[in-house]
């Protein structure tokens, strides 16, 4: 999370996954409440409709490795600040990795790689995403990401929930809607951080300061970076409250008209939740007779 380009590929990657994930969720959920069950990706028939995903998996990988080439470019300047981009590569690494073991458990059998493993295992990157966050950074900059390191660790949690009890709507929400949070909260603090248009009065972008080994946004006075953490932490309550008011809303948009929700009526998602409704009601029957 180094640069404004960082940032702006972050927000291209969770918005579209957050919001398919609420989109998806809600629509499955919405349909037979009483069997839901959260899936690891909402695929869809035909193919085509999947694109974000095989997006990713191209995309993930080539990001690796230039967080990579960075590092290994400007490592000997400054140690720690360089270093973190490293991690970063790492981490971006761990994502591909997810994505690719949920390839697996859609074309092999269950009992190798089950959904919970694939849960657990995401709870575990978004852990490590949360240890590397904001590294190399101090000062006021470092207050954007304790803020974006809070909602990794709600996707951390709701994943290891979701391993546990994959039925949980509740956890399933807020994990799509706490990655679309943090796809906007890394747009803002991109945008704040990394640009003077954007910056708070009286501070600059965020640079190494000379004689420092860390990254730190400089402020002239005390009392501007007081005023800039301060509405640093009233931008990050707009962006829950936005947020929050766009997911409820669209979860009620979906709840009141059918044909807005995600293949209804078709696809393989939702044959399988019909042919276990089917299953559910003959049991029932067979137990009555």
């Amino acid at each position: 999370m180094a640069s404004l380009a960082t940032h702006l590929s972050a927000f291209l990657f969770l918005i579209p996954t957050g919001l398919r994930r609420l989109l998806c969720s809600s629509s499955l959920y919405l349909k037979t409440p009483s069997i839901y069950k959260s899936k690891t990706w909402f695929f869809s028939e035909p193919r085509w409709k999947n694109l974000d995903f095989y997006i990713l998996i191209i995309a993930l990988p080539l990001s690796s490795f230039s967080e990579t080439f960075i590092f290994l470019t400007f490592s000997s300047g400054h140690p720690t600040y360089r270093f973190a981009f490293l991690q970063q590569s790492m981490v971006v690494f761990l994502f591909w990795v997810l994505l690719l073991l949920i390839i697996l458990r859609e074309n092999v059998d269950p009992l190798y790689i089950n959904e919970a493993f694939v849960f657990i295992f995401a709870g575990l990157t978004f852990l490590a995403e949360y240890f590397v966050m904001g590294k190399g950074l101090t000062g006021l900059s470092s207050t954007a990401y304790d803020l974006l390191g809070a909602l990794t660790l709600v996707c951390a949690g709701c994943s290891f929930y979701l391993s546990v009890k994959p039925s949980a709507f509740f956890a399933e929400f807020l994990l799509s809607t706490g990655l679309v949070f943090k796809g906007t909260w890394i747009l803002q603090s991109g945008l704040s951080l990394y640009t003077d248009t954007f910056g708070f009065k009286g501070c600059q972008k965020v640079m190494v300061l000379p004689g420092k080994e860390n990254a730190d946004m400089g402020c002239d006075l005390e009392e501007d970076g007081f005023r800039a953490v301060a509405l640093m932490r009233l931008l990050f309550t707009g962006h829950a409250i936005l947020v929050l008011l766009l997911s409820f809303g669209l979860f009620g948009l979906l709840s009141k008209n059918q044909n807005l929700r995600f293949g209804d009526g078709g696809g393989p998602l939702l044959s399988q939740v019909d042919s276990e409704n089917m299953l559910m009601r003959t049991s029932a029957e067979l137990e009555i007779e």
